[in-house]
Protein backbone atom coordinates (compact mmCIF):
# COMPACT_ATOMS: atom_id res chain seq x y z
CA UNK A 1 0.00 0.00 0.00
CA UNK A 2 1.25 3.45 -0.88
CA UNK A 3 0.16 4.93 2.46
CA UNK A 4 2.56 2.58 4.29
CA UNK A 5 5.60 3.67 2.24
CA UNK A 6 8.47 4.98 4.33
CA UNK A 7 6.92 3.73 7.55
CA UNK A 8 8.53 2.25 10.64
CA UNK A 9 7.31 -1.35 11.06
CA UNK A 10 7.61 -3.47 14.20
CA UNK A 11 6.72 -7.17 14.15
CA UNK A 12 5.35 -9.29 16.98
CA UNK A 13 3.51 -8.59 20.24
CA UNK A 14 6.39 -7.13 22.27
CA UNK A 15 7.94 -4.84 19.64
CA UNK A 16 4.55 -3.89 18.16
CA UNK A 17 3.12 -2.92 21.55
CA UNK A 18 6.25 -0.88 22.36
CA UNK A 19 5.72 1.16 19.18
CA UNK A 20 1.94 1.50 19.73
CA UNK A 21 2.41 2.68 23.34
CA UNK A 22 5.18 5.10 22.40
CA UNK A 23 2.90 6.66 19.74
CA UNK A 24 0.00 7.01 22.19
CA UNK A 25 2.35 8.68 24.65
CA UNK A 26 3.94 10.96 22.03
CA UNK A 27 0.54 12.18 20.82
CA UNK A 28 -0.89 12.64 24.35
CA UNK A 29 -3.48 9.87 24.11
CA UNK A 30 -4.40 7.45 26.94
CA UNK A 31 -2.07 4.44 27.10
CA UNK A 32 -4.94 1.98 27.59
CA UNK A 33 -6.65 3.00 24.36
CA UNK A 34 -5.32 -0.01 22.41
CA UNK A 35 -5.67 -3.16 24.55
CA UNK A 36 -4.32 -5.49 21.85
CA UNK A 37 -3.44 -9.18 21.88
CA UNK A 38 -1.38 -11.35 19.56
CA UNK A 39 -0.03 -8.38 17.61
CA UNK A 40 1.47 -9.32 14.24
CA UNK A 41 2.59 -5.86 13.11
CA UNK A 42 2.41 -2.18 14.06
CA UNK A 43 3.50 0.53 11.65
CA UNK A 44 3.72 4.30 11.53
CA UNK A 45 4.52 6.82 8.78
CA UNK A 46 5.73 9.99 10.49
CA UNK A 47 5.29 12.26 7.46
CA UNK A 48 1.53 11.57 7.22
CA UNK A 49 0.66 10.32 10.72
CA UNK A 50 -0.70 7.08 9.25
CA UNK A 51 -0.66 4.23 11.78
CA UNK A 52 -1.73 0.62 11.39
CA UNK A 53 -2.05 -2.43 13.63
CA UNK A 54 -2.49 -6.05 12.56
CA UNK A 55 -3.40 -8.67 15.16
CA UNK A 56 -4.16 -12.38 14.79
CA UNK A 57 -7.74 -12.15 16.04
CA UNK A 58 -10.30 -9.53 17.01
CA UNK A 59 -10.23 -8.43 20.65
CA UNK A 60 -13.18 -7.27 22.74
CA UNK A 61 -12.28 -5.20 25.78
CA UNK A 62 -14.56 -3.87 28.51
CA UNK A 63 -13.62 -0.48 29.90
CA UNK A 64 -15.19 -1.08 33.31
CA UNK A 65 -15.09 2.48 34.65
CA UNK A 66 -17.45 3.62 31.88
CA UNK A 67 -19.21 0.28 31.24
CA UNK A 68 -18.18 0.35 27.58
CA UNK A 69 -17.46 -2.74 25.46
CA UNK A 70 -15.12 -2.04 22.53
CA UNK A 71 -14.21 -4.37 19.66
CA UNK A 72 -10.80 -4.12 17.97
CA UNK A 73 -10.66 -5.86 14.57
CA UNK A 74 -7.74 -7.80 13.13
CA UNK A 75 -6.76 -4.69 11.16
CA UNK A 76 -6.92 -1.22 12.69
CA UNK A 77 -5.68 1.95 11.03
CA UNK A 78 -6.02 5.70 11.14
CA UNK A 79 -4.15 8.98 11.24
CA UNK A 80 -2.58 10.02 14.53
CA UNK A 81 -1.94 13.63 15.48
CA UNK A 82 -1.60 15.50 18.77
CA UNK A 83 -4.60 14.61 20.98
CA UNK A 84 -6.44 12.80 18.16
CA UNK A 85 -6.83 9.73 15.95
CA UNK A 86 -8.92 10.43 12.85
CA UNK A 87 -10.21 8.34 9.94
CA UNK A 88 -10.04 5.40 12.33
CA UNK A 89 -11.06 1.99 10.98
CA UNK A 90 -11.34 -1.36 12.74
CA UNK A 91 -12.71 -0.16 16.11
CA UNK A 92 -16.36 -0.45 17.20
CA UNK A 93 -18.05 0.44 20.49
CA UNK A 94 -21.23 -1.31 21.58
CA UNK A 95 -24.28 0.95 21.89
CA UNK A 96 -27.34 -0.95 23.10
CA UNK A 97 -27.55 -3.78 20.54
CA UNK A 98 -25.55 -2.05 17.79
CA UNK A 99 -21.81 -1.89 17.08
CA UNK A 100 -21.26 1.46 15.28
CA UNK A 101 -17.71 2.04 14.00
CA UNK A 102 -15.63 4.60 15.86
CA UNK A 103 -14.26 7.07 13.30
CA UNK A 104 -12.41 9.56 15.51
CA UNK A 105 -10.99 9.73 19.03
CA UNK A 106 -9.86 13.02 20.54
CA UNK A 107 -8.64 14.33 23.88
CA UNK A 108 -9.31 17.93 24.88
CA UNK A 109 -6.44 20.40 24.47
CA UNK A 110 -5.92 22.09 26.87
CA UNK A 111 -6.66 19.03 29.01
CA UNK A 112 -10.06 18.89 30.71
CA UNK A 113 -9.90 15.20 31.61
CA UNK A 114 -12.34 14.29 28.80
CA UNK A 115 -11.98 12.00 25.78
CA UNK A 116 -14.45 12.00 22.86
CA UNK A 117 -15.40 9.12 20.54
CA UNK A 118 -17.17 10.00 17.30
CA UNK A 119 -18.92 7.62 14.89
CA UNK A 120 -19.53 8.04 11.17
CA UNK A 121 -23.19 8.67 12.02
CA UNK A 122 -22.08 11.80 13.87
CA UNK A 123 -22.79 10.41 17.33
CA UNK A 124 -20.24 11.61 19.89
CA UNK A 125 -19.74 10.04 23.33
CA UNK A 126 -17.61 11.71 25.99
CA UNK A 127 -15.93 9.92 28.91
CA UNK A 128 -13.29 10.62 31.56
CA UNK A 129 -9.77 10.09 30.15
CA UNK A 130 -8.74 8.01 33.17
CA UNK A 131 -11.21 5.29 32.11
CA UNK A 132 -8.79 4.54 29.23
CA UNK A 133 -5.56 4.57 31.23
CA UNK A 134 -3.25 1.56 30.98
CA UNK A 135 -4.64 -1.40 32.87
CA UNK A 136 -8.29 -0.30 32.77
Amino acid sequence: MAEKEGGIVKKGQEEGMKLALSLLQEFDLPLGLLPLAEVVEVGFVRSTGYMWVVQKKKVEHSFKMVSKLVSYGTEIDGYVEKHRIKKLKGVKAKELLLWPPVNQISVDDPPTGKIHFKSLAGVTKTFPVEAFAAGQ
